[in-house]
């Protein structure tokens, strides 16, 4: 036996087997904050078991199988009959079946559904990402189902089920289903008004025939979707089965799986239509208003999911960085490596922050918090968003060459990061999107004015934001070629104001001065040297 020329030391071990939720101490404190005290036990033990569950390592080992071996298309069986199945890993069906067990499909049939469901979202997607689209669009298709109360009473009890049923079956035959969305297409892309998909009216009224493509449809083993194609009334929304009730296949041929730059374990696909079976939801004409509040619910979950990564990202920097020795010391303890950790960590928490105020609006479901919606969507959508692969790329850097490799996970996240800000509109459409908003909806200028005067006077760099931001709104002058800048703006002191109320001091001090009082540089790890930058770092490493 060869001897040993070395012995490894100064190695960080792997971030295991640790409640994922308890060790989050931004996230538990949004939810102590937001959730209904007679609820709160019920929802900490519930978010305990899952923060367990993803923080083991059986379920981490589920994530990097499932992205390790990516879904494959079968077009055809052995004899030549088209089938168009995709083949997933069994670790995609085990972390699939876990995200709808644990709710995050359900959050319209139960009290605080939707803080529990963003909670245990972003708890639960650090374990892997990409099965979180379908538990997304599956969750996020409820409302526009219910502009047709026939449907929803057929199709909400299975969509908000808590149980897992893998397999093309007639969907009245199955325990729950999953749906996902197809309005895209090759000639449009975000400008579905320009769709070409024909839908031919049937005999049966309320059913259609549709004719064309769609160029992304994700999730394609879903049992349903939500499609756009134009009818004679004009774009129309409809309810396309994978399987009719007959037990035959619907017309639904998957021409590719996208070959994405992440994402992996997730099938993202392009579908031809072709006297395809479809149900229309809402009235001919109004399919982009019918399917809007999926789009709004889906753009929260980008938000969600942008914070999910952030987390983890945040989480695995400062492991190392508790573990490594370089220069005499622990990284954590290096002031310059500190900076670099305390900066994360505050983009990491001012996202989470706003995206669990936003789960809060949509419990509440009054018409302020609606309006309040209608802006701060759009907003948090483009900001968060962008924010997270800047922070995937400096909290892969803090492990060094060790973050480079695979084996880390770091470079998995790192490929994840761009995708929440492509998804359900880039930043263009958000910026446009909040332009609409202020233009069109008065109210809703006015329900997140209110919002973020609830902090006013408790720190003077918000203040000064605020008199800035009202004074840009005031000018309208070429509004369309700065709405980036102006979006910005407003998710900043919407996230400033947020902590200011309730973050620790450290924390709320440590962003107004950077974000919003522009004591910062163009990089992480350029924060006011003042500041008690060790406090902010203990409060986000992950231990529980």
């Amino acid at each position: 036996m060869a001897a040993s020329t070395h012995t490894v030391t100064n190695q960080a071990p792997p971030l295991v087997g640790y409640d994922v939720f308890a060790a989050d101490r931004a996230l538990v404190e949004a939810v102590e904050r937001h959730l209904d005290p007679q609820l709160l036990e019920e929802a900490r033990d519930e978010l305990t078991t899952l923060g367990r569950t993803t923080g083991s390592a059986q379920v981490q080992e589920w994530g990097a199988l499932a992205n390790e071996n990516p879904p494959k298309l079968r077009t055809h069986d052995r004899y030549g009959n088209r089938v168009d199945e995709v083949d997933f890993h069994p670790s995609w069906h085990r972390l699939l079946g876990k995200g709808v067990s644990a709710g995050l499909t359900a959050a319209w049939s139960r009290p605080g559904g939707h803080l529990r469901r963003a909670a245990g979202f972003i708890v639960w997607t650090q374990a892997e990402a990409g099965h979180g689209c379908p538990l997304s669009m599956t969750h996020a298709a409820v409302p526009a189902l219910r502009t047709d109360p026939a449907l929803a009473a057929e199709w909400e009890p299975r969509l908000t089920s808590t149980v897992y049923d893998q397999g093309l079956r007639p969907a009245a035959q199955k325990a729950g289903v999953l749906f996902g969305m197809g309005m895209t297409e090759k000639q449009g892309g975000s400008d579905v008004r320009a769709n070409t998909t024909e839908a031919r009216p049937l005999a049966e009224d309320g059913t259609y025939e549709l004719t064309g493509h769609k160029w992304f449809c994700s999730a394609p083993m879903s049992d349903g979707f939500l499609v756009l194609a134009q009818a004679p009334g004009g774009l129309t929304c409809f309810l396309v089965p994978r399987v009719l009730e007959d037990g035959t296949r619907n017309v639904f041929r998957i021409q590719r799986l996208k070959d994405k730059l992440g994402n992996k374990s997730n099938a993202s696909s392009e579908v031809e239509f072709d006297g395809t079976w479809g149900r229309r939801v809402g009235d001919e004409g109004r399919g982009v208003r019918t399917i809007i509040e999926m789009v709004s619910a889906t753009r929260l979950d980008c938000v969600l999911g942008a914070a999910s990564l952030m987390r983890q990202a945040v989480a695995q920097a400062v492991h190392h960085s508790a573990h490594r020795e370089a220069f005499g010391g622990k990284l954590i303890d290096k002031p310059l490596m500190r900076n670099v950790l305390a900066d994360l960590a505050l983009e990491s928490e001012a996202a989470t922050t706003l995206a669990m105020r936003l789960a809060a609006a949509y419990d509440d479901g009054g018409e302020e918090e609606r309006a309040f919606l209608r802006l701060a969507v759009p907003a948090a959508k483009y900001w968060v968003t962008k924010r997270c692969t800047p922070l995937a790329v400096e909290a892969l850097e803090c492990l060094g060459g060790n973050g480079y490799v695979e084996e880390s996970g770091m470079p998995r996240l790192l490929r994840e990061s761009p995708l929440n800000s492509i998804w359900e509109g880039a930043g263009n459409v958000q910026a446009l999107d909040l332009l609409r908003a202020l233009q069109r909806e008065p109210q809703a200028l006015n329900a997140f004015l209110r919002e973020v005067g609830l902090a006013r006077g408790a720190d003077h760099r918000l203040d000064g934001a605020i008199k800035n931001l009202l004074a840009e709104l005031a000018d309208l002058d070429g509004i369309e070629a700065r709405a980036r800048r102006l979006v910005e703006r407003i998710a900043l002191v919407l996230q400033g104001s947020l902590l200011v109320r309730y973050a620790p001091p450290e924390v709320a001090d440590a962003f107004c001065a950077s974000r919003l009082g522009g004591d910062w540089g163009s990089a992480f790890g350029t924060l006011p040297h003042s500041l008690d930058l060790a406090t902010v770092v203990e409060r986000a490493r992950p231990v529980s």
